[in-house]
């Protein structure tokens, strides 16, 4: 049986706009009678209770069950039982979904805001002082999962604002100890050291999420440094490219000058072996003399002056032998002369 709107719009007209009171609406409701009567209610009731006794969890996901707000247990994947009516209340939460924060530039998350800048103006949580004194722009993204539903739940009242404020100091924590050509070029590094010190901080907070990882993006510098920035780098790089200059010399000239000084010591230790060998044969040489001269002198002494002989008297050049008797040599010393005059 339908309500008859037209009477009803009537008859609040007729009483001047005031719309029904309760009883008369109860008393209406009695007056309606339904086909089967009890048994249809009795079948509505049923349905009621079984549409709030059994649930079923996804295969990613775990029941997390409340007994009026007061957690009890938690369920895993299939069919499940529980109290009906809103006595116990499920809350199904995806434990093996990786979820996902980006912290890039421009700021992408416009709910995070600055602490001490003035209310609805963004903070670009990217800005970073590094070690060195230098501003950089530090974009990375943060993923997630959640391995302990009661902890994720019950223990933080707001899980992902603390994620990104957690994750926004570990980072500048890191980023501080380094220079910015560190933190230009060991993005890796700093991942992984970033991932390790938030996960950290996170258990402590018991806020029951895992880190999977921690990807670092393109690290670049604000664009109103860029320019002395870059002329920085050009500098470095000469810097860089002068001393590899310089280790080529080195390595160039401090061989070869090693080889010549390896050359000069063998050649001087073999001038000292020659000179100490040939002393030591002249030295044996005089002494086999020596013990031939003590067998026999006059024959050893004679002997010594022939060989001498031998050896001066090509080096004397002309020799004249004349007699004992002769008295003047005056015309002999000029035959040498006069030949090469006729010459």
């Amino acid at each position: 049986m339908s309500w008859d709107w037209e009477k009803l719009k009537q008859q609040q007209q007729g009483r001047g706009g005031v719309p029904p009171q309760m009883d008369e609406i109860v008393e209406r409701v009695r007056k309606i009678k339904l086909p089967g009567g009890p048994l249809i209610v009795i079948i509505i009731i049923v349905l009621l209770i079984g549409s709030t006794t059994f649930y079923t969890v996804k295969q990613d996901e775990v029941g997390v069950v409340q007994l009026f707000g007061r957690y009890v247990r938690t369920e895993q994947p299939g069919l499940n039982f529980k109290l009906p009516l809103g006595i116990e209340k499920v809350t199904k939460v995806n434990v093996k979904r990786v979820q996902t924060e980006e912290f890039d530039f421009p700021p992408s998350r416009t709910e995070i805001r600055s602490r001490l800048a003035p209310a609805g103006e963004d903070e670009n949580v990217t800005l970073m002082l590094t070690g060195d004194l230098n501003v950089a722009l530090v974009p990375w993204i943060v993923q997630y999962r959640i391995k302990d539903p009661y902890d994720y739940l019950f223990k933080v009242r707001d899980v992902r604002r603390l994620l990104t404020d957690m994750s926004e100091a570990t980072m500048r924590v890191v980023v501080g100890d380094r220079s910015i050509n560190e933190v230009i070029s060991k993005r890796d590094e700093i991942a992984v050291e970033a991932r390790g010190l938030l996960q950290k901080e996170l258990d402590q907070a018991e806020t029951g999420i895992h880190i999977v990882t921690i990807e670092m993006k393109k690290t670049n510098v604000p664009s109103q440094v860029q320019p002395s920035f870059n002329e920085v780098n050009q500098a470095t790089q000469e810097k860089e490219q002068m001393i590899y200059q310089a280790r080529e010399d080195y390595n160039k000239a401090i061989p070869a000058a090693r080889g010549q000084a390896e050359r000069t010591i063998k050649a001087a230790e073999g001038y000292a072996l020659d000179r100490v060998n040939r002393s030591k044969g002249d030295a044996a040489r005089f002494a086999a003399i020596y013990q031939e001269y003590v067998k026999a002198q006059d024959v050893t002494k004679r002997r010594l002056y022939l060989e001498t002989v031998k050896v001066l008297f090509p080096r004397l050049g002309p020799k004249y032998i004349v007699d004992a008797d002769q008295k003047n040599l005056l015309p002999l010393l000029n035959l040498g002369k006069q030949n090469e005059t006729e010459k």
